[in-house]
């Protein structure tokens, strides 16, 4: 009989932490926002359970410190206003992201971004390091009704690409993206350049861990012939 050829492995990337290094800038934003609380001497999240919330959406991470909706909103109003405003100075994509997403695009996976940032600046922060164009799919917190750790995100993904779950790959730097990943069926990838640290990832209990961006297509390439 003939052999059937399998396409590609699709790539799906979690977007901060895993190819942008935002993490100073998401800082700062939450700084900026809390900062007239910090002043009167009011409860602000510490450096570490903001970190803890990155991969879920900002007003999930927010409400816990907020006593009203009303609260709730002016404190996404002033994060967000730093953060577009010092978007551009403090993005910058992970060294050698952009050559391992081209190189993925070449070999032929279809290639997406699955983040709990809202749509308008994830498409922004992708344009501004270069990688909007190879995105096949963008998934951002608009999106969905549920968000990571809950797996609709990576499922709407893989419905817009067309794949099967077990025709992906879901590459991330938080345990909320690989619980994601894990509930959606896809195999999943520890990034430990990220801000989180591998005792923190092991507990999510990724597929694999990788220590550096460039070894991914290695990975993808191991994982292919696998399928096969």
């Amino acid at each position: 009989m003939p052999t059937v050829a399998r396409r590609p492995l699709a790539v799906l990337f979690d977007l901060d932490g895993t190819l942008v290094d935002t993490i100073q800038l998401l800082m700062e934003s939450v700084r900026h926002a809390f900062r007239d609380r910090a002043a009167a001497g009011r409860r602000v999240p510490t450096d570490a359970e903001w970190v803890a919330g990155i991969g879920t959406p900002l007003a999930s991470q927010l409400r816990p410190f907020c006593e009203s909706d009303e609260e709730l909103a002016g404190l996404v109003v002033g994060y967000r206003a730093y953060q577009g405003e010092h978007h551009d100075r403090l993005t910058r994509c992970y060294d050698r992201a952009v050559e391992v997403v081209a190189t993925l695009k070449r070999r032929g996976h279809p290639a997406g971004v699955v983040t709990s940032k809202a749509d308008a600046i994830a498409r922004r922060t992708l344009a501004h390091v270069g990688l909007l164009g190879a995105m096949d799919v963008v998934v951002g917190c608009d999106a969905t009704a549920r968000h990571k750790p809950d797996p609709e995100p990576v499922r709407h993904a893989l419905a817009q690409l067309g794949c099967a779950p077990g025709e992906a790959i879901f590459v991330g730097d938080s345990p909320h993206d690989i619980h994601a990943g894990n509930a959606a069926g896809v195999v999943t990838v520890a990034a430990l350049w990220g801000p989180f640290d591998r005792a923190t990832l092991e507990t999510a209990r990724p597929s694999h861990f990788l220590v550096d961006i460039g070894e991914l297509p290695g990975l993808v390439e191991s994982l292919s012939g696998r399928a096969r």
